[in-house]
């Protein structure tokens, strides 16, 4: 029954295929051909001919480099695959599994609070089980401002999560939902009031949060982002009265830093939250969001979770991949700020050749791919050796351990002390944290390079491409931002092609070829383009130095000849 009832499907498109491979193939004979033109030229000119080499062998290198760099792409393209899923067959909510949401933020100047905060409300509306969600907001900078803005949203979903179940509101974030015209029951007049009655809620929310902030960039007193002592708080803790509606529990984490250690960017914000959460709620999945990416469809949980929780994907599948979408793109978008060519075309057959990559937000995650699975007769010493000192956190490793976390009790109080340990800058010392387990932190793309390692390890992921986006966010506009941007992202990606985690090299032999080239493509693909540029402009120096050469040797012949 089971089986004819299917939680998702894979769509292949065969005639896409042929036509992708048979243009492959007759590009690389058309290719071999240039090949053996370019190398016979050099033995089978006629004597009398003289050539020169140099710049002949730059131009043959820059094609090389070329012609690589198409032969990586290719792998995209060798076999695209569309994935459906259908989350109305998913069992009963009380056998789905929980959900730990991770939302990082880190400069509450360069990052509005009032978009973060619509991001952690939006979380929070997830059309899944209350009891069985959890957001956590990281705040790398340690400020007073994004925990009393943390606050204030959580006030303000203790009514949008109700009136987003109750109407069945399919936009989950309150400024696009009250900017646009999705106007849910029309005709209903205790909808219309209740809808003004958030929307006013929502008009003091935004006013508060933005006093907040201007509060704090005039407080000299302000803490340093980069030397400040943990912060633990579950914000569902100071609200004593029972909602009619429960609502997901939301926690703000902070971790500490110092001047005089390394941070570790965005892989060391979430590998302290694996480490808090697992002392909270433990949660089996994770899902990663940006601070400025919010649920644009409170459904991606329940479509994760047709993989999950289907007994033939469920013990190998790592994580499902969303596309990054954004809704502040304009007509032009001179910088493709929105990476069409990546999530509209590479990932499709990134996910065909065995999964795609990790994109830095909008994925679920397997907790126990991150960090492994146990049992309770393993030698205390080693996990310790690879985990830290924490004999609390160590219990979490169990599979089937659960949390018991109570609200305002001395258990409770224990509970955070303990987590705020785990959110030392100095736990991970001497540990395998970054190296072996969590999120990896050898270059600045944790997620590329997370991603690659649970490959390798032989775990595979799905990458999902809904008709709505599932999740919005806000791309750069103008060059400076676009610039940084690419900028991190070809910097990180050639760290690794040039490093001894160059796919090249770790990947052989544990995952296919056309995999291998789709990774191998991505880290190696702006070194190649460099290089060839390189080499280029190497031959036009060559050759307008020559150009020079023979100008001056003509007007010094010519003027001989005058005289």
């Amino acid at each position: 029954m089971e089986n004819s009832v299917p939680l998702h499907v894979c769509h292949v498109n065969k005639m896409s295929i042929i036509i992708n491979r048979s243009h492959a193939i007759l590009h690389s004979i058309a290719i071999l051909f240039l090949i053996h033109y370019r190398l016979s030229f050099f033995f089978q000119h006629p004597q009398n001919i003289t050539i020169p080499t140099l710049p002949w062998l730059l131009i043959f290198v820059s094609e090389l480099l070329l012609y690589l760099a198409w032969l990586l792409s290719q792998s995209h393209r060798w076999r695209p695959v569309y994935r459906t899923v259908f989350p109305e067959r998913l069992p009963a909510d009380d056998k789905l599994p929980a959900i730990d949401v991770y939302i990082c933020t880190a400069d509450p100047k360069k990052e509005p609070s009032v978009e973060v905060m619509n991001t952690v409300i939006s979380a929070m509306a997830l059309d899944y089980p209350p009891e069985k969600l959890h957001v956590y907001v990281s705040d790398d900078a340690g400020s007073d401002a994004t925990l009393r803005c943390t606050k204030e949203a959580w006030n303000f979903a203790r009514y949008w999560v109700p009136f987003c179940r109750k109407y069945g509101l399919v936009t989950a974030c309150p400024d696009v939902y009250f900017s646009s015209s999705e106007d849910g029951f029309k005709g209903s007049s205790d909808f219309k009031a209740e809808r003004k009655k958030i929307e006013e809620k929502y008009e003091v929310l935004k006013q508060r949060i933005r006093r907040i902030v201007q509060e704090s960039h005039t407080d000299v007193a302000a803490n340093n982002k980069l030397d400040h002592s943990s912060i633990i708080e579950v914000i569902s803790e100071h609200h004593k009265e029972k909602d009619e509606v429960k609502i997901p529990m939301l926690v703000y984490v902070s971790r500490k830093k110092r001047l005089s250690r390394h941070h570790n960017f965005n892989a060391g914000a979430l590998n302290v939250l694996l480490r808090v959460s697992a002392m909270i709620s433990n949660s089996p999945h994770i899902l990663v969001l940006d601070c400025d990416m919010h649920c644009n469809d409170p459904t991606s949980a329940r479509q994760a979770m047709c993989y999950y929780c289907d007994p033939q994907t469920s013990q190998s599948i790592a994580f499902v991949q969303f596309p990054q979408t954004f809704r502040n793109i304009s007509e032009d978008d001179i910088y493709d700020s929105q990476l069409r060519f990546i999530f509209k075309i590479h990932w499709l057959g990134f996910d065909g050749a065995g999964g795609p990559a990790i994109s830095g937000t909008n994925f679920y995650i397997k907790r126990k791919a991150l960090l492994g699975s146990f049992t309770k007769q393993q030698d205390l010493m080693t996990l310790k050796r690879s985990f830290g000192p924490s004999n609390d956190f160590i219990k979490t490793l169990v599979e089937d351990y659960k949390p018991c976390f109570i609200k305002d009790g001395e258990s409770s109080k224990m509970l955070l002390e303990n987590a705020n340990v785990l959110a030392s800058c100095s736990y991970e010392d001497q540990t395998t944290w970054g190296t072996k387990v969590g999120f990896l932190y050898f270059c600045v793309l944790e997620d590329y390079f997370t991603g690659f390692t649970l490959h390798r390890k032989g775990w595979k992921s799905v990458y999902l491409y809904p008709k709505r986006p599932q999740f919005l966010g806000t791309a750069t506009t103008n060059f400076n931002e676009a610039s940084i941007q690419w900028t991190r992202l070809v910097s990180g990606l050639t760290s690794v092609a040039i490093s001894r985690f160059c796919p090249l090299i770790c990947g052989p032999l544990k995952m296919s070829l056309v995999h291998l080239m789709c990774y191998l493509e991505a880290a190696c693909m702006p070194l190649l383009c460099c290089l060839s540029v390189w080499v280029l402009l190497l031959y036009l120096n060559f050759v307008s130095s020559m150009a020079s050469l023979y100008t001056q040797r003509f007007r010094t012949r010519t003027s001989s000849y005058f005289r």
